[in-house]
């Protein structure tokens, strides 16, 4: 997988910074206690403890280590987590675009010494209980995590990764799946004409099809021109035909060796075992070297300099002729100083965050453009850090008219500086951040030290986050003017700084087929006919490979017996506040309080369901009460973690007809806060601003922006809530929320000359929404809090009264249910209900500008109650893994594709596809192989494992109860899903197949997104939009 790294602050969002603790007082042997005996200058199996330090922030000890042999270095974060985390990342610094680090990253997962079967990779996504397993290609590094809850499972990871990383196989067949490869359009036609075929070339395809990532990928190469981040580290499609196999070799030689290996552990298991067997299983066997992978300093231009560049139209753009981008970046300082790049991040936040920044003032409300550019900010994933400023959606005439802001912008930060309650408003922000628990906090650690660690800068000094704030603090009440002295240091005076603009040209895309077709035409015209009839034999081959029954006994396994036969339970207490429903959960959130409320829409207006999420993207953000849209934020920022609000579609776990729809309010604060937070929703209840079309407009336009980009990155979800859409009511309601019906709604919106139809509809929508009578709410908060917690609830509450109002629902068939089953007389949820609701068949082709296609089809299954929901459950796991791999990926080249169920349909999708009619009958045959029961209980077994890894993955305390406060699944329902699952035989997997996915054919909806499409387009029985 590719990626691109953000900003500090960007990765702190997803830190969580207090893991799971199972008891509420810390155990007298902790995890962290444990590795504070650790002392500097102990040798432990092969390494030498360089460091301990305990950082109480993050609740945990750093040990630092370095291998005695190799030079390699080693990070323990100890933890009292019980999702353990390892990964080792190598510094990877390319220097062409062949995509080699990333076409490696690919490969070494295919099979190694001791693991020798194809794939172990995948294989071992079906034979453990992962919480996570991946691994990414960024600019200049190559890192592989994974994480679990199970001891076991650690060390059968551990050895599969070692073996793969420091021994793969590398076979020349899984260079040409993984990477590219010429052959025969149809491999069993050697008359078909030659094509050139690979995932990362397919992948990298469909990267390059995201303008946003496009501009990003041009922007990094022309800013850092001469050294390994002027390449393309993921791939340049045309490039990537161009990287032979001895290549690939060379490159892994050099560069994937403990010398210039880091390994970096984290979690609640003791840390001398990872150390024994990471010696004896990899590190013993080599050397020192010296892999001369450093990356010199980019040399500094003395003056800037201006490019352009061109892209694809985006049909899907607010206004189409406007669709420029124009930014400036600038080069900034080394990223291993932790204090410079905390202090720049921050800096950035105070510049581009919110409406009270200067750039948002001086850019963003001008409306010259639809939203900052794709780049934006602080970017500390390169050797040298660098700030880029600009927008997207800009007219031509426009362009030069944004460069003279920006550099005015600059000039007024330097004379004004920034208001102390903003830089308040910032620290608080990253004190909610630190105190703020999610259940991947090992892989969000590895990720924010990467990319420093990766060029030597002290990953200890990273985790001192408050050590580094109290020192800004100190710096900036020593000199007032300090961060106007960096403004002036790193912008206005700093002559490495790149202008690169960005416009759409008709014949892009044209030209990128032409080019592709040229590169392929020059590899044809070389090739002799046993050329020829060589590459027929070795397609043949690696057609045969692929379909061949792998024995993976080699791999290490889990059994089922090793998974817990129940889960623990969360209790919740279930109450009122002034007469609307609340649920109490008591969990250690850390010293914050989270709150959720869910308003259901049953009195709206059916002509206004369209205009619900624009009305959640903007009512917390046009002003409300006495504060204008600058001082809410302000106050948000001040006093909140956060406060947004969301749609929601819920479909009822018992009847598949029967559906909640909603709102979903969320906030969190710190205990401190709670009457301001509180005090805040009650000025959105009862007073909301939604007079300013100026404010509406620049948020309808970033918000119609938002949505058009999402497409190239999230196409497969847009084609799965499209061939649902027709199977369930939930389906309809979910395509107008949240699918390309809501994208085309607000390009229109985006269009409109005049907004004030859009100002006369929200206080309409506000009346429905926003009715006590409709709502219930959740309270998530430590025990000592819960009571407080309710008392300012209760204000709120009371406060917002004047809203009540019984409204005749516009549906006729609502049902309540208690929303705690188990309580026929408590408070009750409205639901909808359509007894006569009748699916309907329907295939929708829509047509976009990328060289890849996102394939759906969706079959109406059973709910979440439902006897035989547990056998499609495992069903859609073995299918994926047993079939649809093979078929939709290593076969036919897309990046992914598999089967899932959720919201009572059966969904089978594919990812950056290169094919499209090929994959619907893959789905067909996926169908029909689950039907002829052609797979062994070690395959049942291993789809169990899959699904129980997901079922268990851990939850933060901010979200227990959630799954019984949304959709009422209490945990005895979770417990007896279980039981059913862990009951799952091979007679039901064949018996659901043939009842529910082979007679569900004949009214399944079908959703394409894609290049156009010949063969689509002269079949009638396919909508073209």
């Amino acid at each position: 997988m590719f990626r691109q790294t953000k900003s500090v602050f960007q990765k702190l969002r997803y830190l969580s910074f207090n893991g799971q603790q199972h008891t509420w007082r810390l155990k007298s042997t902790s995890a962290r206690e444990r590795a504070l005996q650790y002392q500097p200058g102990q040798k432990i199996h092969g390494f030498t403890v360089k460091e301990v330090v305990a950082v109480p922030d993050l609740f945990l000890t750093a040990v630092k280590l370095m291998h005695d042999k190799t030079g390699a270095q080693y990070l323990h974060a100890a933890r009292d987590d019980s999702n353990n985390l390892f990964s080792v990342q190598f510094r990877t610094t390319p220097m062409d675009s062949t995509g080699v680090p990333h076409i490696l990253e690919h490969t070494v997962l295919c099979g190694s010494e001791k693991y020798p079967c194809r794939d172990p990779f995948f294989k071992m996504l079906n034979r453990s209980l992962s919480t996570f397993m991946n691994a990414f290609t960024a600019s200049d590094y190559t890192m592989y995590p994974f994480s679990t809850q199970n001891g076991k499972d650690f060390q059968n990871l551990l050895s599969v990764y070692l073996d793969a990383v420091f021994f793969p196989c590398l076979r020349e067949q899984d260079f040409w799946q993984e990477g590219w490869r010429l052959e025969n359009e149809d491999p069993t036609d050697n008359n078909s004409p030659l094509m050139f075929k690979g995932v990362v070339f397919n992948e990298m395809k469909g990267a390059f099809s995201d303008n946003e990532r496009l501009y990003a990928q041009h922007l990094q190469n022309k800013l850092y021109p001469d050294h390994t981040y002027s390449v393309v580290s993921g791939g340049e499609p045309l490039a990537i035909p161009d990287l032979t196999w001895e290549q690939l070799k060379q490159f892994h030689a050099t560069h994937y060796h403990p010398s210039n290996a880091r390994f970096f552990t984290y979690g609640d298991l003791p840390l001398e075992p990872h150390l024994k067997q990471i010696q004896e299983e990899a590190l013993s066997k080599f050397a020192c070297i010296d892999p001369k992978t450093e990356v010199p300093s980019q040399p500094r231009w003395t003056s800037p300099k201006e490019d352009h560049v061109t892209c694809s139209p985006d049909p899907l753009a607010p206004d189409p002729n406007k669709q420029n981008t124009v930014c400036v970046s600038y080069l900034l300082g080394d990223i291993t100083d932790a204090f410079e790049g905390l202090t720049l991040s921050l800096l950035s936040s105070l510049m581009i965050s919110g409406p009270n920044s200067p750039f948002y003032k001086s850019l963003i409300e001008p409306k010259l453009g639809t939203d900052f550019s794709s780049v934006v900010g602080y970017d500390g994933s390169t050797k040298e850090a660098s700030f880029s400023i600009g927008l997207q959606g800009v007219d031509e005439e426009d362009i030069e008219r944004v460069k003279q802001i920006i550099s005015q912008t600059i000039d007024k930060i330097i004379e004004n500086g920034f208001e102390e309650r903003r830089i308040e408003a910032l620290i608080h922000k990253l004190e909610i951040q630190i105190k703020h628990q999610t259940t991947n906090f090992g892989l969000s650690l590895a990720s924010y030290i990467a990319s420093s660690w990766n060029h030597d800068g002290d990953p200890v000094e990273l985790l001192q986050i408050s050590d580094s704030v109290a020192k800004f603090r100190q710096a900036l009440k020593e000199n007032p003017r300090f961060l106007q002295e960096k403004v002036r240091q790193y912008f206005k005076e700093n002559t490495h700084r790149l202008t690169l603009s960005m416009s759409p040209e008709e014949s892009y895309l044209e030209k990128q087929a032409k080019a592709e077709e040229e590169k392929l035409q020059k590899k044809i015209e070389v090739l002799s006919d046993s050329d020829r009839k060589q590459i027929y034999e070795k397609g043949l081959e690696l057609l045969a490979a692929q379909s061949q029954t792998q024995d993976v006994s080699c791999l290490p396994a889990l059994k089922v017996s090793d998974i817990e036969p129940t889960i623990p339970i969360t209790p919740v207490q279930i109450s009122t506040a002034g007469g609307v429903p609340v649920q109490y959960c008591e969990q250690p959130t850390n010293g914050l309080v989270y709150f959720r409320a869910l308003c259901n829409l049953n009195t709206l207006p059916e002509d206004l369901k369209v205009f619900v999420p624009l009305f959640c993207s903007v009512i917390t953000k046009m002003g409300c009460g006495a504060l204008d849209y600058r001082q809410q934020a302000q106050q948000m920022e001040l006093r909140t973690g956060g406060m947004s609000v969301s749609t929601q579609v819920i479909t009822d776990c018992n009847e598949l007809d029967t559906y909640e729809q909603g709102i979903l309010l969320s906030s969190s604060c710190l205990e401190r806060n709670l009457p301001h937070m509180f005090q805040l929703w009650s000025d959105i209840f009862n007073s909301p601003h939604f007079d300013d079309e100026e404010r509406l407009r620049v948020l309808v336009m970033q918000s119609a922006q938002e949505l058009a980009n999402s497409i190239a990155y999230s196409g497969h979800l847009y084609a799965m809530t499209r061939a649902g859409r027709h199977l369930t009511p939930a389906g309809d309601l979910q395509e107008t929320f949240g699918g390309m019906e809501q994208v085309t709604f607000m390009k229109r919106t985006a269009a409109m000359a005049d907004l004030s139809q859009i100002i006369r509809t929200l206080p309409r929508l506000k009346i429905h929404l926003f009715n006590p009578n409709n709502m219930r709410c959740a309270i998530n908060s430590t025990p000592e809090k819960v009571s407080d917690a309710a008392a300012h609830l209760e204000g709120f509450i009371k406060d917002v009264a004047k809203n009540r109002k019984e409204r005749k629902p516009v549906r006729p068939n609502i049902i309540e249910k208690p929303i705690n089953p188990l309580d026929d007389n408590g408070p009750r949820r409205k639901l909808i209900s359509e007894p006569t609701f009748h699916p309907c068949p329907m295939k929708t082709f829509f047509q976009m500008p990328f060289p890849v296609n996102f394939v759906s089809e969706s079959i109406r299954a059973v709910p979440f109650s439902h006897k035989d929901y547990a056998s499609l459950c495992i069903l859609a796991r073995m299918m994926t893994a047993k079939f649809l791999h093979g078929e939709i990926r290593e076969k036919g080249g897309a990046y992914g594709g598999g089967a899932k169920i959720g919201g009572g349909l059966f969904t089978f999708y594919s990812y950056r596809d290169p094919n499209t009619v090929q994959t619907l009958s893959a789905f067909g045959n996926g169908i029909e192989w689950a039907k002829s029961g052609k797979f062994t209980q070690q395959d049942i077994d291993e789809a169990k494992l899959s699904v129980f890894s997901a079922v268990d993955s851990p939850v933060a305390p901010a979200d227990k109860g959630m799954g019984q406060f949304l959709s009422g699944v209490t945990d005895e329902m979770k417990q007896s899903h279980r039981q059913r699952l862990f009951a799952v035989d091979h007679k039901n997997l064949v018996d659901v197949a043939e009842r529910y996915l082979s007679a569900g054919q004949k009214t399944c909806g079908v959703a394409i997104l894609g290049p156009e499409n010949d063969v689509i387009k002269k079949d009638p029985s396919w909508i073209i939009k």
